[in-house]
């Protein structure tokens, strides 16, 4: 597999900016105008792409409230049944061509996570560039291999998932025909403590996967992210809101368009600065290397009179000799007088090396 994909020509992986996706899912609380804004909103906060999922209640459960089917403890949903959390938070499937055409005309590009067969069904009408694969899903062998028969680039999400399953999933999907594969570390919590992150799974999943490596971000504020970027993840996903004040499914740990351009700009200075692993000097500090020590006679000598400790130091600026030539100077005779403040070079003093040993000030 490649370490590199493509999505609608924009390069994704290691050498590449990260691409940054603004999760919609329930976000838009059942208003297509609101969808549309959120999508304008993501583009003047720095997203390269919106995402939504596309799902009915029926395709992803039934409508049962026995407790196998009702939220338990420990998550913003509890004792809400699986088939009313979902009917709230579905994106009608009828919105689909008019938010692709928002996004096109807002210089971003839409994709979804499909559920079942039909979602995927419908999604390949709509001209998808791309899916991507929920957490929940990553075991779902049989949707897998359904989306890898599209031919289309998949970003795989791997909340909960053990080695061994993530490992089936990556198979399966190769298998069945996936070129353009990326993975994304992910917590399965809503929302997810930072201490929880174990982001270290990022460059060591690259590593074993040879497959680009992102993050889905469910932890609130931007640090995570930055953090991640930093080892290398190439895709940063993170939910998009309006406002948290307006609840919704997911608003709790959703991130705010303000909140979110700052993640992006702190995303893109810290690209910036991991650089090169290689040692070489940036034109700034080429200039500054002039205000390194060096060695300078410090009070006026006559000719012929010797370099000592109390007339020749080490000190700031750099005109002078490098400092490691101290010993090999003090004790040596000078050939005409000089003035204090005189940086010090081998033709000033008797006995000047025949191969000079003249060192870089710098």
């Amino acid at each position: 597999m490649s370490t590199e994909i493509s999505i609608a020509g924009r390069k994704i992986g290691t050498g590449h900016p990260a691409y940054v996706i603004a999760e919609l899912s329930a976000n838009h609380n059942q208003s297509i105008e609101r969808a549309r804004e959120l999508i304008q909103l993501a583009a003047d906060a720095g997203a390269d792409a919106v995402k939504i999922q596309t799902y009915t209640p029926d395709t992803m459960t039934i409508d049962c409230d026995n407790p196998h089917f009702t939220i338990g403890k420990g998550t913003i949903w509890e004792g809400r049944t699986l088939y009313d959390l979902y009917g709230e938070a579905a994106t009608p499937w009828e919105w689909t061509a008019d938010l692709i055409a928002t996004a096109k005309a807002c210089g971003l590009t839409l994709f979804s996570t499909p559920f079942d067969d039909s979602s995927v069904d419908f999604l390949e009408t709509m001209g998808m560039p791309a899916y991507k694969i929920a957490s929940f899903e990553l075991v779902d062998l049989p949707l897998l291999k359904r989306v890898a028969a599209t031919g289309k680039p998949v970003i795989l999400s791997t909340g909960m998932g053990t080695e061994a399953e993530i490992k089936e999933a990556v198979s399966t999907l190769k298998d069945a025909g996936c070129v353009e594969l990326a993975v994304l570390k992910c917590t399965s919590a809503y929302p997810a403590p930072a201490e929880d992150a174990n982001l270290a799974l990022i460059p060591a999943m690259a590593e074993k996967l040879s497959l680009p490596v992102g993050l889905s971000d469910h932890t609130l504020g931007h640090t995570v992210a930055v953090t991640a970027t930093a080892l290398g993840a190439c895709i940063i996903e993170k939910h998009f809101t309006r406002s948290r004040s307006e609840k919704g499914p997911d608003s709790e740990f959703s991130m705010q368009p303000e909140e979110f351009k700052a993640m992006v700009e702190r995303i893109r200075t810290a690209e910036k600065s991991i650089g090169v692993a290689e040692y070489r000097l940036s034109p700034k500090e080429q200039a500054s290397r002039v205000f390194r020590r060096s060695i300078f006679i410090t009070a006026d000598i006559e000719a012929g009179g010797l370099l000592t400790p109390d007339n020749c130091r080490v000190i700031r600026p750099g005109y002078g000799m490098a400092p490691r030539e101290l010993p090999n100077v003090l004790g040596k005779k000078v050939v005409a007088a000089v003035k204090r403040g005189t940086p010090l070079q081998w033709n000033l003093i008797e006995d000047e090396p025949t191969k000079g040993s003249e060192a870089d000030p710098g």
